[in-house]
C-alpha cells in the first residue's frame, strides 16, 4: 500500500491511497463468502456456486461494494497513522481505480486538525480571586435547612398575607372563552411566588378563605403560547384554604433534630467549613478560567466549521439529558420557548467555538512543554473513576476501551497543562 498527501486547502487535505491488487482481491473473496448464500446460480444449488461464475454471471463488480467496505477503513486507518495527519472528521471516499488486475485506488478527502499559532501563556498576570464565608452565608444555609424543616399550618382567623399558601380553584377566560390550561382545582399558590401571570397574586391579599375573586390580569407580550400573548384575560378564583408556613425556632433542640450536631456553635462551623472548601474549589475554577481567557487572546487559529459543529452536537445531547432528567422532552422544551432546532443549535455557537479554541490550546501547548501522563498518574486516576462509580478497580479496568484510556490520559495531560499555566501566572 502507498500512500500520497496533498494540501487541498487550509486544514483540509487528500489522501490517495493505492491498495495492491492482492490485498483487494482478499477484500472481494471476504464479500464474496459474506454474500454468496444469496445467489441462486443455474446448474448449482443455493450458496454454492463458486466466485467467479457468480462475477460472470452477474457482472465482475458484483461483489466490489462490500469489498471497498472491508477494505476501505483498514486502509485509510493505516494511512493516517503513516503521514501523521489529525483528522476531525470523517473522510469524504472518491474510488479513483477498480478493477480486475489492476490496483484499487481510492482518495480520502478529510478535515484535519489546525494548526495553534500561540502567544504568550507563561507569567499571565491576573487578579487574585477570593470568597470570604460570611455570618451572612452561614445562617442562609441554616435558614434554609429551616424552611425544609417547616410545616404548613391552616388559617381560620384573616385573610391572605404576603407568604402565604392560598390553596385556590381558578378558571382562565380571555374574550369570555375559557382557554387550554387554564383551569385548576385545589392549586398551592406561593403568594409572591410569582408563580403566576404578574399581577395575579397580589390580588389574593386580604381576601378570605371561601371568598370568589375575579382576578383581571395581562399576559405578557412574550408569553409562550402566542395565542395568548399581549391578551387581557379573568380569572375567577375561589380561595379553599389559607396556609401559613410555620418555622421551628433556631436553637439548640432544632440542631439536633435536624443534624448530627447537638448545639448550634458545631453546626455553624460545620458549614463554615463546608462553604470555606466550596468558596476554594469556585476560586480555583474561576482562576483558571482567568488564565485560559487570558492565553486565549494571544492565540491564532482558524477552526475549521466541522469541530464546532461536532462540539454543538455534544452541547445539544447534554442539554436534552439535563431536560429529560427532569421529565420534558426536547420538543415540547422548543414548543414552549417558540425555538426551532436551527436556533436551538445557534445559541450554543459562541460557546463551542470557545471551548473548541481551548482544547486546541491546551494541547498545542501540553505538547511544546512535553507535558506527560505517568502511569502512576494513570492508575490513579481509575482508581478515583471506580470509587465513583463504586465498582471494583479491575472490572472497570476491564470494561475501559483503548479509546477510553487515551480519553483519560488526554483529560489528565490537559490538566496538568492547566495547573503549569496557573502555577506560572502573576496573580495581582
Amino acid at each position: 500500500m502507498s500512500t500520497k498527501v496533498e494540501q487541498l486547502e487550509k486544514n483540509v487535505v487528500q489522501l490517495e491511497i493505492e491498495v495492491d491488487t492482492a490485498k483487494f482481491d482478499e477484500g472481494i473473496q471476504k464479500a464474496y463468502i459474506k454474500n454468496v448464500k444469496k445467489f441462486n446460480i443455474p446448474g448449482f444449488r443455493k450458496g454454492k456456486a463458486p466466485r467467479k461464475i457468480i462475477e460472470k454471471y452477474y457482472g465482475e463488480g458484483i461483489f466490489y461494494e462490500d469489498a471497498i467496505n472491508i477494505v476501505c477503513p483498514e486502509a485509510y486507518d493505516k494511512a493516517v497513522e503513516e503521514t501523521k495527519i489529525d483528522p476531525v472528521d470523517r473522510p469524504e471516499i472518491d474510488i479513483k481505480q477498480i478493477g480486475e488486475g489492476q490496483n484499487f485506488i481510492f482518495t480520502a478527502k478529510v478535515t484535519v486538525k489546525p494548526e495553534v499559532e500561540l502567544g504568550a501563556y507563561k507569567g499571565i498576570e491576573v487578579n487574585k480571586i477570593e470568597y470570604n464565608v460570611t455570618e451572612d452565608d452561614i445562617m442562609n444555609q441554616i435558614k434554609q435547612m429551616q424552611e425544609k424543616n417547616s410545616r404548613l399550618v391552616t388559617i381560620e382567623d384573616r385573610p391572605v398575607q404576603e407568604g402565604d399558601m392560598a390553596v385556590i380553584d381558578f378558571e382562565g377566560f380571555v374574550d369570555d372563552q375559557p382557554f387550554e390550561g387554564g383551569k385548576g382545582t385545589d392549586h398551592n399558590l406561593q403568594i409572591g411566588s410569582g408563580q403566576f401571570i404578574p399581577g395575579f397574586e397580589e390580588q389574593l391579599i386580604g381576601k378570605n378563605s371561601g371568598e370568589e375573586v375575579d382576578v383581571n390580569v395581562t399576559f405578557p407580550e412574550e408569553y409562550h403560547a402566542s395565542e395568548l400573548a399581549g391578551k387581557p384575560a379573568l380569572f375567577k378564583v375561589k380561595i379553599n384554604q389559607i396556609k401559613f408556613k410555620e418555622l421551628p425556632e433556631i436553637d439548640d433542640e432544632f440542631v439536633k433534630d435536624v443534624s448530627e450536631f447537638n448545639i448550634l456553635d458545631e453546626l455553624k462551623e460545620d458549614i463554615k467549613k463546608r462553604l470555606t472548601e466550596e468558596n476554594e474549589h469556585k476560586a480555583k475554577h474561576e482562576m483558571e478560567n482567568a488564565v485560559i481567557d487570558k492565553v486565549l487572546e494571544g492565540v491564532t487559529v482558524e477552526i475549521p466549521e466541522v469541530m464546532v459543529e461536532h462540539q454543538i452536537d455534544q452541547l445539544a445531547r447534554d442539554f436534552d439529558m439535563r431536560l429529560r432528567s427532569q421529565g420534558l422532552e426536547l420538543s415540547k422544551y422548543l414548543e414552549l420557548t417558540g425555538m426551532d432546532m436551527e436556533k436551538f443549535r445557534e445559541q450554543f455557537k459562541e460557546q463551542a467555538e470557545k471551548q473548541v479554541k481551548t482544547s486546541l490550546t491546551l494541547e498545542k501547548i501540553g505538547n511544546v512543554e512535553g507535558i506527560q501522563v505517568s502511569d502512576d498518574e494513570l492508575e490513579k486516576e481509575i482508581e478515583k473513576l471506580a470509587e465513583n462509580y463504586k465498582m471494583e478497580v479491575d472490572k472497570l479496568k476491564k470494561m475501559l476501551r483503548p479509546e477510553d484510556m487515551d480519553s483519560i490520559k488526554d483529560d489528565l495531560k490537559i490538566g496538568k497543562t492547566v495547573d503549569m499555566l496557573v502555577e506560572s501566572a502573576k496573580v495581582a
